[in-house]
Parts: C-alpha cells; sequence; structure tokens
C-alpha cells in the first residue's frame, strides 16, 4: 500500500479516536442492558442473555462477509455504513419495552457491527509496520479502555433520567465516527482486483488459523461475563446498579494505568502466543475466584485478576492473528477470526444467563464461575500446544533450509 508516513500516521489516529468512541458508546448502553431489562422490566436473565447472544451471533456470524466487502472495496464505506445502523439500533433500543422490540434492536446493533468490525482490525495491521504493530495494538487497547471508563460512567449518569437518554447519547457517539471515517486515507487491505469468496477460501483452508481461531473461543467466552454475569453478581452482592459502573471503571481504570507497562515487561521475555496463553489462564483464575467473593473488595480482586490477564491477551491476540493472517487477504482473515467471538462469545452470553438462573434456582452461586474457569484453563491449554506445534514446525523449516546446498 503505497501511503505517505503522514497518511499512515493521520489514519492511526483516526482509527484511535474510533475506538475510543466506539467502546464509549457500546459500553455505555450494553452493561445496563442486562440490569434494566431483568432488575427493572422483570425479563428473565436467560431471555437478555439469548438477546445479547444473538447480537454477538448475528454480528461476528456476518463479520467475515464486512471483511471479504473490505477487501473488494476499501475500508471507508464499509465502517461509515456500519456505524450509522449501530446508530439506528441504539436509538430503537431506548423505545424497547418487549423481548421483540430488545431481539430487534440487537439486531440492528449486530448489522452495524458486521460491517465495521473486521475492516476497522484490519486497516490497523495495514497502517502499522510489523515492528511496532503489538505497540499500537496496546495504545488502542488503553484508548478503547478510556471509552471504557467514560461509557459506564456516563451511561450511570444518564439512566437516572431514563434508559432511553442513555440509548440516544450512545447513538450520537456512533454518528461522531461517522466525521472521524473522513480522514482515513484510501486504505487498501488486498488485492482489491480478486474475487471476494477468494480471500475467505484462503482463510478457510489455513488449517492453523482455522485452529487458533476456534480456540480463541475460550477466550471471548470469558471476555463476555464482563457484560452479563459480572454486573449481575455485582449489584447481588451491593443491591445497588452502580456497582456496574464501578466494576467497568475499575475495570478500564486498570487498562488505562498498566496495559502499556505490563505488555512492554511481558514481551522482554515471551513471544505474543506464550503472552496469550498466559493472559487466558489468569482471566479464568480471575473468574474462577468469583465463586467465593462475597463483598465488593474481594469481587474487585477478582476483576482486577481478570483485568490483568485482558491486559496481557487482549493486544496479544490481535498481534498473533495478524501475525498468521495472509496479508493478500487481511480484511477476510480478520473477518474469519471474528467467528470465535460470535461462537465463543454467544456461547458465553446464554452460558452466563442459564447458567445464572440455574444457579439461583438450586442454591448454587459457584456454578458458573466454576465452569467459566474450566472452559478458560481448556483454552489456554489448546493455545499451549498450537505455540509448541508452531516452534517445531518453524525449528524444522529451519533445518531444511539449513541442509539446501547453495
Amino acid at each position: 500500500m503505497d501511503l505517505s508516513s503522514t497518511a499512515r500516521r493521520r489514519g492511526q489516529i483516526a482509527l484511535l479516536s474510533m475506538s475510543f468512541l466506539m467502546y464509549g458508546g457500546f459500553f455505555m448502553v450494553i452493561p445496563l442492558v442486562s440490569v434494566y431489562f431483568v432488575e427493572h422490566l422483570g425479563m428473565a436473565a436467560l431471555v437478555v442473555g439469548l438477546a445479547l447472544a444473538m447480537r454477538q451471533l448475528l454480528q461476528q456470524g456476518t463479520t467475515l462477509f464486512g471483511g471479504a466487502l473490505a477487501d473488494r472495496f476499501g475500508v471507508r464505506a464499509l465502517i461509515g455504513a456500519g456505524v450509522l445502523i449501530r446508530a439506528v439500533g441504539f436509538v430503537s433500543l431506548a423505545w424497547a419495552n418487549t423481548p421483540g422490540g430488545l431481539f430487534a434492536a440487537m439486531a440492528l446493533s449486530a448489522m452495524g457491527g458486521a460491517l465495521f468490525d473486521a475492516p476497522s482490525k484490519a486497516a490497523m495491521a495495514a497502517l502499522t509496520a510489523e515492528s511496532d504493530r503489538a505497540r499500537y495494538f496496546a495504545v488502542n487497547a488503553v484508548v478503547s479502555n478510556l471509552g471504557m471508563i467514560i461509557g459506564p460512567l456516563l451511561g450511570a449518569l444518564l439512566i437516572r433520567y431514563n434508559f432511553a437518554t442513555v440509548c440516544l447519547v450512545a447513538a450520537a457517539c456512533f454518528v461522531m465516527i461517522f466525521g472521524a471515517v473522513l480522514l482515513l486515507p484510501p486504505v487498501r487491505v488486498a488485492d482489491g482486483a480478486q474475487r471476494m469468496s477468494a480471500g475467505l477460501g484462503m482463510a478457510f483452508r489455513d488449517r492453523t488459523f482455522v485452529t487458533y481461531t476456534a480456540l480463541l473461543m475460550g477466550y471471548w467466552f470469558m471476555w463476555v461475563q464482563l457484560s452479563l454475569s459480572l454486573p449481575l453478581v455485582g449489584e447481588r452482592i451491593t443491591g445497588s446498579s452502580d456497582t456496574v459502573s464501578l466494576i467497568y471503571a475499575f475495570n478500564a481504570g486498570l487498562t488505562v494505568l498498566f496495559q502499556y507497562p505490563i505488555l512492554g515487561l511481558a514481551e522482554r521475555w515471551l513471544r505474543p502466543m506464550p503472552i496469550l496463553v498466559l493472559g487466558i489462564a489468569l482471566m479464568a483464575l480471575g473468574l474462577g475466584a468469583v465463586a467465593i467473593a462475597d463483598r465488593l473488595p474481594t469481587l474487585l480482586v477478582c476483576v482486577g485478576i481478570f483485568t490483568i490477564g485482558t491486559l496481557l491477551s487482549t493486544p496479544a491476540q490481535q498481534t498473533v492473528a495478524a501475525a498468521l493472517a495472509d496479508p493478500r487477504a487481511l480484511g477476510s482473515y480478520f473477518g474469519v477470526n471474528a467467528l470465535a467471538l460470535a461462537f465463543g462469545g454467544s456461547l458465553g452470553h446464554v452460558a452466563g444467563g442459564l447458567l445464572t438462573d440455574t444457579a439461583r434456582r438450586i442454591g448454587v452461586p459457584a456454578l458458573p464461575w466454576l465452569t467459566f474457569a474450566v472452559i478458560g484453563l481448556a483454552s489456554a491449554i489448546g493455545m499451549s500446544r498450537l505455540s509448541d506445534s508452531l516452534l517445531r514446525r518453524r525449528a524444522t523449516a529451519h533445518l531444511v533450509a539449513e541442509q539446501q546446498p547453495i
């Protein structure tokens, strides 16, 4: 891609501002969905979990088409259309008061995300050099988590008026993103001359990448508990919906303060894949420990362990995905990689709602958290074995190369 350093820098800054508004607007609303519809409208946690799972599955399940379209037509049009559709979805959520209205609003939100998700990630990979890509993803994580701090706090303030106000302000954030899209240079993330199906075919035939994507489902299964199970247990322990914003502010605050230094320290000793394994294991430990949390300080310690895991694994999983992806079809590869969030995230939402309802019914509050921990540890073990396989393959290739005649 023939872009000047100035254009690349402008594009990187635009993408960072978009990430801030995306996360701020999204997490202004989504953490309050479970509390509002379950605690205030009286819907079953399973119904709300299914709605959130449907959004996750629909968005990430169709993101691969957004990635393929980005390969063919570039990223700007896809991101612009996506954020406007997401805004319409949040506006419709403002007046949803039935399961049907909730599912319809979540579907619109998902359609928008499907268009901007993979193109945004592919643009980040295309505008950064391999040498500084991990650090850029770390900076993006810091900026995103600033949005995660401000979004829930603003949501907690606005919901004192009503839930509709929260939704409308969140929709305005996505309208603002449309303006930032205009600052992006004409980013090409693939050979635009190829058919849209060509990149998807490359990605699905890449056994290593598909295996990595499947194992990443465990990471997303745990990650989505931040928007369902953790808010519910926080409100149960304290009896206040303000705990939701406190959990998010604590999580995001730790990320802003420690994301860059912790990643820098880890990179001194470990490669991206082992960093990812360690991060997923810590996430599992943090969620599992919630089983013994009966007071807010104990819960925050558990959230802290979980957050340290995300500090390591979030940029690492993006870096590994970019390293394993074929540069001839970055959009398609990131679209296929989004299937990990589609299936892992949707299963996490359904399991979170179902296990929460079951735990209340049978009187075993530890059930969800021990289940989350087992699934997370299984994902970490699988990633570790994949890492060992890649190392052996590279060592064999290096040995064969050395034995070739000069």
